[in-house]
């Protein structure tokens, strides 16, 4: 799945950026849905119940993190490591906000802060597709915005009907809904292929993995 590129060039208002952020983030939305569903189902099995699920997701909104640290969690780590564990697993996010930080660093703080928050590998995808048109609109910031909260408010959404099915349906988590996560990530990466470097790149992960 790839975002989805507008045919016509953008428009300089906030609310229509925000809205073609969340548009374009669509497809990624549903690759999504199916991870947020098994995480709300194994969180809310564990001693993290249905609060703790929805917790977790609004504050962490990091998935791959999340599985992590309910694992962990499981086995009795330590906070020290959970903690440890998933800021390794998320290190990733440097190199998106490095990559993103020209068209950033002129933002108040405030924007700052919730742009990070809200960064994910599918709103970089979505971001990165759209500023590549170096068109000059001065609220593309909006744009990942609206992106973000599709993200956050589509991962909250999931974890809630994750928890509540897995109380009443155990057997939700066998049911292999993990491949979309796969499709997911070979969405993002595929539109990006366009250059033998990038390709070899690409191959060569893919044997590593």
């Amino acid at each position: 799945m790839t975002p989805i590129s507008s045919a016509s060039p953008h428009p300089a208002g906030r609310s229509t950026e925000f809205l073609l952020g969340a548009r374009d983030t669509l497809p990624l939305l549903l690759g999504a849905a199916p991870f947020g569903l098994i995480f709300g189902a194994l969180a809310s099995a564990s001693p993290l119940g249905i609060v703790g699920a929805l917790g977790m997701s609004a504050l962490v909104f990091a998935g791959s993190a999340q599985f992590i640290a309910l694992s962990l969690l499981g086995t009795g780590a330590s906070a020290l490591v959970v903690v440890f564990t998933t800021l390794v697993v998320n290190l990733r996010h440097l190199l998106y906000a490095a990559s993103l930080q020209p068209q950033m660093a002129r933002l108040p703080q405030r924007w700052r802060v919730l742009l990070a928050f809200w960064l994910t590998d599918e709103t970089y995808a979505a971001v990165h597709h759209r500023y590549a048109h170096d068109d000059g609109a001065p609220f593309k910031h909006w744009y990942t915005a609206g992106s973000g909260a599709a993200m956050y408010a589509n991962w909250l959404g999931w974890t809630v009907v994750g928890a509540f099915l897995g109380q009443a349906s155990p057997a939700l988590t066998h049911l292999g809904l993990e491949f979309a996560l796969v499709a997911t990530f070979v969405g993002i990466v595929a539109p990006l292929l366009r250059e033998r470097p990038s390709i070899a790149v690409a191959l060569t992960a893919a044997v590593v993995a």
